[in-house]
């Protein structure tokens, strides 16, 4: 099967479906290719035992880990990608993110654009996710004269206590900001509470994901397509090495063979390297677009911990999900450098903790631990190491990662549980491993960023600042592959936010 495109993008989660959406109006022939399906509205979807415990919409490849030992990745192959699964904490970057930044463990380095650059991007984001927040409570935020486009969900009791003793103990929490659509295409008579939703796939649609927002709208337009089912196996360039001439695919058995005037690859950091790698060829022998042999280095994921905080108070929250801290995002009062971001996360229950927890504390069951915790999400910035790599063995992905920069992030923890301590009633904490597959830190790999970084040299970056590869021209890279550095916030909305920027740069300078 041979075909002609104007527009191949590979992979339909935040990169993909947005630039799909960006570019929809331009009349292009625009396929999506997917190489999952649609996530089915069963019942299932809330079942903590199918989603945690039976990794029910998780792949079930084996990749491998520096040691060459098998692992199963947390990565969702579905239409919509990891975002069908995700938390829907939408940040923008810190502005100073963007900038050279000290650490304890190192350098952050500096960014080829400045937030100004994606700032109109990121309000354009937010809009397309319906994100719901507050201005000028986050003391880190950036400025934005503009409000977000729907006021910030509110707290449940239990929640809105914690805020208050937090703020009574000085700290400064602020709401949110979480894409939730108002509305969706079901319609009821009853009003709709927001419960099941983070590592959840949501069959209510009120979770603004990237099928949802973005693939859907695109698809309404008669020359965007979607392929489902089908895998991209091998980019291949003509004789000269300086554009991709064709697409290989297999789909239900079959070979295809497709072609267009642009290929943009939105897999993920990690599958977005490794189909460059595994195109290697005479003119790249190192893997595609890698003259500067970065490829594949750099990889970033964050310095995460999940926290259950148990206090003697139940907590009958549904939707814990609704404020962050960043007072110690950039430092502390008895430590110069960056700590990072702490958020809630969505209220455990009695399954997702008995999956993955240690021994229950004295005189707790697993029940009684799900009812009285507190869930909280700790993210600290990891420093690009070029060793840090995903590589292809035996046409198997491989992931070399160690961990750096931990002391910010071992004193984060610190700071929440001593805040906690001295402002409530909470009496133990417990580590919450659920994202991390069994405590294997590497197959968490929601917040994956770095393997295909943007810059203005080529010989140290991939890409150019639009996103388009240095060596092959023809070629964009639109996921979380082009971050130089992870910042410590949720990746998505920054990749939204760059692939609403590319699409402008196609739309006016390339097509």
């Amino acid at each position: 099967m041979n075909e002609q495109y104007d527009i191949i993008i590979v992979g339909s989660g935040a990169g993909g479906a947005t630039l799909a959406l960006k570019l929809a109006d331009s009349g292009k022939k625009i396929l999506v290719i997917e190489r999952g399906g649609y996530i089915p509205v069963e019942k299932e979807n809330w079942d903590s035992e199918e989603v945690f415990v039976k990794n029910r919409y998780t792949t079930n490849e084996n990749w491998l880990d520096k040691k060459e030992k098998p692992f199963q990745p947390g990565q969702h192959y579905n239409v919509g990608g990891n975002t069908k699964l995700y938390g829907a904490a939408l940040f923008r970057m810190r502005e100073n993110d963007f900038n050279e930044v000290r650490h304890h463990g190192g350098i952050s380095p500096k960014w080829p654009i400045s937030y100004t650059d994606l700032k109109p991007y990121y309000l354009e984001a937010e809009q397309l996710y319906s994100v719901h927040g507050k201005r000028g409570v986050d003391p880190t935020e950036p400025f934005e004269e503009n409000p977000f486009p729907f006021g910030p969900l509110p707290h449940e009791p239990r929640i809105q206590e914690v805020i208050t003793d937090l703020k009574e103990f000085g700290l400064h929490p602020f709401p949110l900001p979480i894409g939730v659509n108002p509305t969706n295409a079901k319609k009821a008579n009853a009003p709709f509470v927001l419960d099941r939703f983070d590592g959840y796939p949501d069959p209510t649609e009120h979770k603004a994901d990237a099928h949802v927002n973005a693939l859907r709208k695109a698809l309404e337009y008669e020359n965007v397509t979607l392929m489902t089912q089908t895998k991209v196996t091998k980019l291949l360039t003509n004789a000269s090495g300086s554009e991709i001439k064709e697409v290989h695919a297999e789909c239900e058995g079959r070979i295809l063979k497709l072609q267009a005037d642009l290929i943009v690859l939105s897999c993920g950091a990690i599958n977005s390297a490794a189909l460059l790698l595994k195109s290697a060829n005479s003119q790249f022998p190192n893997g595609l677009s890698n003259s500067s042999d970065v490829v594949g280095r750099h990889y970033m994921f964050h310095n995460n911990s999940a926290m259950l905080a148990i206090s003697k108070e139940e907590n009958q929250t549904k939707f814990g999900k609704t404020f962050g801290i960043n007072d110690y995002y950039y430092g502390s009062d008895d430590f110069e450098f960056p700590l990072g971001h702490i958020q809630m996360l969505g209220k455990s229950d009695k399954i997702q903790i008995s999956g993955d927890s240690p021994i229950p504390a004295p005189g707790f069951t697993f029940e009684l631990l799900a009812k009285h915790s507190v869930d909280f999400w700790m993210a600290s910035e990891d420093l690009p190491d070029p060793n840090n790599r995903i590589s292809i063995v035996k046409q198997q992905i491989k992931i070399e990662y160690t961990p750096n920069n931990l002391e910010g992030h071992k004193r984060l923890k610190e700071k929440l549980k001593f805040a906690l301590e001295h402002s409530g009633k909470f009496s133990h904490y417990f580590p919450k491993s659920i994202y991390f597959s069994k405590d294997m830190p590497l197959a968490a790999v929601a917040h994956q960023n770095g393997t295909v970084r943007f810059g203005n040299d080529p010989k140290t970056s991939a890409l150019d600042i639009h996103c388009r590869s240095h060596d092959i021209k023809n070629l964009f890279v639109v996921d979380g592959s082009f971050f130089v550095s992870s910042s410590a916030v949720n990746p998505a909305l920054t990749i939204m936010a760059m692939a609403l920027r590319v699409g402008d740069y196609i739309k006016n300078q390339v097509l």
